[in-house]
C-alpha cells in the first residue's frame, strides 16, 4: 500500500513478531498509565479540531501509481490480450475448485488463464522470505516466465501483496494486484466473468 501511494522506502520485518521474539529482541508491553496518556492525547486532540483549532501540521506527500493497481476492466480485457501473466496466491485446492473458499457463498476456482503460486511458498518453515533464487525457481516451476510482466490476485488482494514482496526480492519492482481479485470476479455473472475450474469451465 505504501508503494502504491509513491513511498519507497518501506522495509517488512522478515519472519514478523514471531522471529523478533526467536531472536531475543525486547519485547515491549502496555501499562494502564499508557493507555491513560494516549486516550487524553486523543480527547485532546479531538477538542482542538473540535474548537477550529489547528494541531500540529504535518505534510504526508502522497502519490499515487495507477501502474501498481489494476481493476476488473483491466483483468477483463487481459484476460483476452494476454499481455500480462496472471498469478494467483490462493491454495492450490481453491484455485482448482476442489476446496471452499472461506467466504460462504463464494465459489473456488480461477480466472481463466491464469496460474497458480500458493503464497505460503514464498516463506521456509520459520516464516521468513526464501532467498531470491529459490523464489525464482517457485514461479518458474509454475510456468511463469520472470522476463514477461505479471499481475498479481487472490481472494481480495491481500496474500497476492506476499508474492509480490517475493517478486520484488528478485527484482520486479513494478508488479500490479488486482485489487478486487477473485471475491470480485466470481460475484460477476459466469458469461461474462467465466470460471475455471480443474474439471473444466
Amino acid at each position: 500500500m505504501f508503494r502504491i501511494l509513491g513511498h519507497d522506502k518501506v522495509w517488512v520485518l522478515d519472519g514478523g513478531f514471531p522471529q523478533w521474539q526467536a531472536s531475543g529482541f525486547n519485547i515491549g508491553s502496555s501499562c494502564l498509565d499508557d493507555a491513560v496518556l494516549k486516550s487524553r492525547a486523543a480527547n485532546s486532540a479531538v477538542e482542538t479540531a473540535y474548537n477550529g483549532e489547528l494541531a500540529n501540521a504535518a505534510t504526508f506527500q502522497t502519490e499515487f501509481r495507477h501502474q501498481l493497481l489494476w481493476t476488473l476492466e483491466k483483468v477483463k480485457h487481459n484476460v483476452a490480450a494476454k499481455a500480462h501473466q496472471v498469478v494467483d496466491a490462493r491454495v492450490k485446492g481453491r484455485f482448482d475448485g476442489v476446496m471452499p473458499e472461506p467466504r460462504e457463498g463464494v465459489r473456488s476456482g480461477h480466472i481463466p488463464g491464469t496460474k497458480c503460486v500458493p503464497f505460503p511458498e514464498m516463506s521456509d518453515g520459520a516464516q521468513t522470505l526464501l532467498p531470491a533464487d529459490e523464489i525464482s525457481k517457485k514461479f518458474e516451476q509454475a510456468g511463469i516466465s520472470l522476463a514477461d510482466p505479471i499481475v498479481l490476485t487472490c481472494a481480495s488482494g491481500v496474500t497476492a501483496c506476499i508474492l509480490a514482496l517475493g517478486l520484488y526480492r528478485i527484482g520486479k519492482h513494478d508488479v500490479p494486484v488486482y485489487d478486487g481479485s477473485w471475491t470480485e470476479w466470481e460475484a460477476l455473472p459466469d458469461n461474462d466473468y467465466p470460471i475455471v475450474t480443474s474439471a473444466g469451465s
